[in-house]
């Protein structure tokens, strides 16, 4: 083993990290032999002294992430070349034809805890959320160059995961020249991006998978796109059949790109609205009634103290949906909120359909796509909750 200091684990606390858990939160430390600073590599031991693998070190809640269970692995450049050489080759695997814009790494979905690194045609945006990838960001922007060829690097990292490590934010171009509005091709459709300044880091590339199942929901029926953002489960249910396609967000400068994004695929304004407006306050004034409603609203819970809050937030306009639906109308809702778990996501999705009279029938579940790979044995990774449902009369 080399010489990386080390955590002991409380006894019995070892069980997570054996069953494939890539975290050690600080109640199961016992003590910290050396001293490492945050986003050090240690090696973490159980209480009798055996290894458990090698991981990065922090003094905040999760006070350990995995990242190999050899002890005598090398943790250098070498190490982070071959996991990204790993996750280029599944993206080989799972990224369909006629699409350029995909997640490259998601982060301890392949076991590159805190970084995201988003592909849209020839530019990357990445994010760093823990402060042992922040201690070898340079070499992963450079080994990200030369094994994708990019143009143009842009990073942001920022938000609740970077404050949580010690970290301030940090946004602008890492490598290269970055347009500030790029074009991309999903499925064949074509799609105007904001990398700058769009959320997240442009796109929400996790529903890929869910927008192919709307637009082959979509054949004859009136659709409700709520939090539409730039319009791409407009764009997939216009193209899919709809009759009509009603898109609804609060941000003007989102919809002004939705617009742009219909009429390159072919789709009419008049005929498919875009209305700049409070998707609570719509559902609750609007007298039209629908075949299918989208619910894709941003996280309304980053943190656990959040949780009761945000219950109450997808329980009202989930709870409107389910009443602007007609008679065997469908609701696909969703969630990206980590502290909301799934099973109190259906929780809440269900009380709204009961109190609004209705009945649900639980069709699939849906989430993102295998380019957004999760370990099975961390069910945080797992933040994109969805239900497609069928509402009828009780």
């Amino acid at each position: 083993m080399m010489g990386y200091p080390r955590i002991i684990l409380k006894k019995g606390r070892e069980a997570p990290l054996r069953h494939g858990h890539p975290w050690v939160f600080s109640g199961a430390v016992a003590r910290v032999e050396g001293d490492p600073a945050p986003g050090d590599i240690v090696l973490a031991m159980d209480s009798l002294g055996r290894s458990l693998g090698l991981g990065f070190f922090n003094t905040g809640d999760i006070a350990f992430r995995l990242l190999t269970v050899d002890p005598d692995a090398r943790i250098d450049d070498d190490f982070w070349r071959r996991r990204i050489d790993r996750a280029l080759a599944l993206r080989k695997k799972v990224v369909p034809p006629e699409t350029d814009a995909y997640r490259l790494i998601n982060a301890e979905g392949d076991g590159m805890p805190g970084l995201v690194v988003d592909r849209y045609g020839s530019f990357l945006v990445f994010s760093i959320g823990t402060a042992g990838m922040e201690k070898w960001r340079e070499t992963l922007i450079g080994h990200l160059s030369d094994a994708t060829g990019s143009m143009g690097i842009y990073e942001r990292s920022e938000g609740h995961s970077r404050q949580l490590e010690g970290m301030s934010n940090r946004i602008g171009s890492a490598a290269g020249d970055i347009p500030a509005m790029t074009e991309i091709i999903e499925n064949g459709f074509c799609f105007e991006v904001d990398l700058i300044a769009g959320q997240k880091t442009g796109f929400f590339l996790d529903q890929r998978g869910n927008r192919e199942i709307i637009g082959a929901l979509s054949r004859g029926a009136s659709v409700l796109n709520g939090f539409s953002y730039t319009g791409a489960f407009s764009v997939y249910a216009a193209r899919g059949g709809a009759k009509r396609v009603v898109s609804v967000d609060a941000s003007a400068a989102a919809n002004e790109i939705a617009g742009r994004n219909l009429a390159r695929n072919g789709c009419s304004a008049e005929r498919h609205p875009i209305l700049t407006d409070n998707c609570f306050a719509y559902l609750r004034e609007t007298e039209e009634v629908f075949d299918l409603i989208i619910l894709d609203p941003p996280a309304f819970a980053k943190s656990r103290k959040e949780v009761e809050r945000s219950a109450r937030g997808y329980k009202e306009i989930n709870l409107q949906a389910a009443r602007r639906l007609c008679e065997g109308g469908m609701l696909a809702t969703f969630s990206c909120s980590n502290p909301v778990s799934l099973e109190l996501f259906e929780k809440i999705v269900l009380g709204a359909v009961r109190d609004a009279g209705k009945t649900a029938q639980f069709l699939r579940p849906l989430g993102a796509g295998p380019d957004h790979p999760v370990n099975l044995a961390h069910p945080e990774g797992r933040y994109l909750k969805g239900l497609l449902l069928c509402l009828t009369a009780k």
